[in-house]
Parts: structure tokens; C-alpha cells; sequence
């Protein structure tokens, strides 16, 4: 019977798994091998496969990600790690230039089967660039998959889909969900398919709809907010980049009212552009304006100040109050 495991332990179990089943497989990144990661996501897997196949890199993520663009380039199925969100800046020209338009440049003859997973988000107390949320510039990028689970089930299922995917992935992995909570979890190969939102909850008053570690706090507050009689729906959004618009529909236009919630900055974030397509393709069904509840427009405060950034269960529950009130 499988046990429980936590985010991070889910994400090891994973790659596990897919060493076994791409030999063409390369894990690399910064202390990933002899250190397992700066979270341990890695541990174990150089005494398993070997330092050909677990490589520790420079600090130097620029070259992480054009390793990447070259060995996927090559046949080769690099998965690499990006210690924190905010180190990922220096990789951005690789991924937007090269990987994300490969298939385009070759027409087709050449794909860029790299993963790519990134630490992000805030709940864990550290400094500047360790707990950034800004999923919005890769989302922006055509030619890249932008993923985020929100539990240890999802992640496992998930990062199979990524890294068996022919194109290129990020793989957002919000680190205070890493050791928050516990799931069963079995080693099964049962991947879930990318370009999927998935309904944690049904409900009929209206729509909360969030990733990551905000689905988390999205559900506490659904039962919070039942006690109050009022019914939400979670929607998952899971895959960022492309968007699952079908079931985002379903949910809105069932509803009538969406609630989009995130910690990235709310200006330029993705959801804003979830609320322009809902408020565009479901005028008619909405019996409220689509509202948003996101991280302030400034860069993540440092420690103890980040539960001021961060929206907390009682914001979403006073957010979904306020956008009943406005029916």
C-alpha cells in the first residue's frame, strides 16, 4: 500500500520513476547531485543512476538552460533545476529564443524535450529572489508549457506529463507546499495529462479560481464560506500555459461569478488575462464582474512581512463576500 508523501517527496518520486523510463534522461542543475538539491528533491538519485546521469552545474543558470536547449536539441531528455524563481532571470533569453522556438525555427524537425523545474513562491521566510511568483513572463513566452501543482499527488502525475512532453516545460513547484501536507501517493507511472484544470470542489455561488499553493487556502476557504451558506466552486487551473479555457467556461458560465486568486503581482499577472477572456467569452453568463485577489505590486518582502504580501484564507473569504455582495 503507498504511503504518504509530502510535495517534495512526491517530485523525487517522480523523477525516480522517469530515469527508469527515459535512459536518454539527464538530471542536472546547481548541488543537485552530491547535495540532492537545495530542498532535496534530488536525494538518492546520483547513488542510483550515476554522476553521467545526475550532474551538479556552475552557479550559473544561463548555462543550465542552454545545456538544456542543446542536449534536447541532441536527442537527450534534460530535466534541470532552477534553485529559486528568482535566479531564473539569467536563463530567460535561452528559453525564449532557443527553446521555445526550436520546433518553429526547424519546422518540426527538431523538438526541445527539456523540463525545466523552478522553486517558486513565498511561505518560507527567505530573502530577496528566493520566493518570487512570476509565472506571468513565461507565460507570455509562445512556444513554452507552464505548469504548477498543488499537491503531491498532482505534482507526481504532472512532472511525468512534463517530462515525457516533446516540448519544452516549466515545472513550477511552490515551496510552501513541499512539506505543508501529506498524500498518498503510489508509485504507479500514472501520468495526468498537461492543458487540464481540474474541480477540487463543486459548487454553485461562484468560481474561486487559483494554482498552487492558493488552491490550498482556496479550499480552506470554501469551508469557511459554506459555513456562511455560501456554495464555491475550485477550480485548479494546474496548467498555465496553454490554458484549459473549456473548463474555466464550464465553471464561470455554471456560477455566474469568478473569484481568480494568486500571489504573483496583480499587474501584468495571469490573471488578469483569465479575467479579460472570461469577461469577454461569458458577458452573458456573469452576474458580477470578474474579480481578482493578488500579491501587491512590489517586490516579496523579506521573512515575517510576507504574510502581509501573500492573500491569506480570510482575504478570499472577505473577497468572495464582497463579490456576492455585488450580485
Amino acid at each position: 500500500m503507498a504511503s504518504p508523501l509530502h510535495l517534495i517527496d512526491a517530485v523525487n518520486l517522480a523523477l525516480h520513476r522517469a530515469m527508469q523510463q527515459y535512459p536518454e534522461m539527464i538530471l542536472l542543475g546547481e548541488d543537485i547531485a552530491n547535495n540532492g538539491g537545495v530542498f532535496r528533491a534530488t536525494t538518492g538519485l546520483l547513488e542510483h543512476f550515476g554522476p553521467r546521469r545526475v550532474l551538479d552545474t556552475p552557479l550559473a543558470e544561463s548555462l543550465i538552460a542552454g545545456l538544456c536547449v542543446g542536449m534536447a536539441s541532441q536527442g537527450l531528455r534534460p530535466v534541470a533545476e532552477i534553485q529559486f524563481m528568482g535566479f531564473i532571470y539569467a536563463a530567460l533569453e535561452h528559453l525564449l529564443s532557443h527553446a521555445a522556438r526550436l520546433r518553429h525555427r526547424t519546422r518540426g524537425r527538431l523538438t526541445c524535450a527539456m523540463t525545466l523545474r523552478v522553486p517558486c513562491g513565498g511561505g518560507i521566510h527567505a530573502p530577496e529572489h528566493h520566493s518570487e511568483s512570476l509565472e506571468s513572463l513565461l507565460t507570455a513566452m509562445p512556444g513554452l508549457k507552464v505548469v504548477c501543482p498543488s499537491s503531491p499527488r498532482l505534482a507526481y502525475q504532472l512532472l511525468l506529463s512534463a517530462i515525457a512532453d516533446p516540448d519544452p516545460v516549466i515545472f513550477l513547484e511552490p515551496e510552501r507546499l513541499y512539506r505543508a501536507t501529506a498524500q498518498v501517493c503510489a508509485d504507479d507511472a500514472a501520468a495526468l495529462p498537461l492543458e487540464r484544470c481540474l474541480i477540487h470542489r463543486r459548487g454553485r455561488d461562484l468560481s474561486i479560481i487559483a494554482w498552487g499553493a492558493c488552491v490550498e487556502d482556496a479550499l480552506t476557504a470554501a469551508e469557511h464560506l459554506s459555513t456562511l451558506g455560501i456554495d464555491a466552486e475550485i477550480v485548479d487551473v494546474a496548467t498555465l500555459k496553454p490554458l484549459d479555457r473549456n473548463t474555466l467556461a464550464a465553471s464561470v458560465a455554471s456560477t455566474g461569478r469568478a473569484l481568480i486568486v494568486h500571489e504573483a503581482p496583480g499587474s501584468g499577472g495571469l490573471g488578469a488575462e483569465i479575467a479579460a477572456w472570461l469577461g469577454s467569452a461569458l458577458f452573458s453568463e456573469l452576474k458580477a464582474p470578474v474579480q481578482r485577489l493578488t500579491g501587491f505590486d512590489c517586490i516579496m518582502p523579506y521573512a515575517r512581512l510576507e504574510s502581509r504580501y501573500l492573500p491569506s484564507v480570510q482575504d478570499i473569504v472577505d473577497a468572495a463576500q464582497t463579490l456576492l455582495g455585488d450580485a
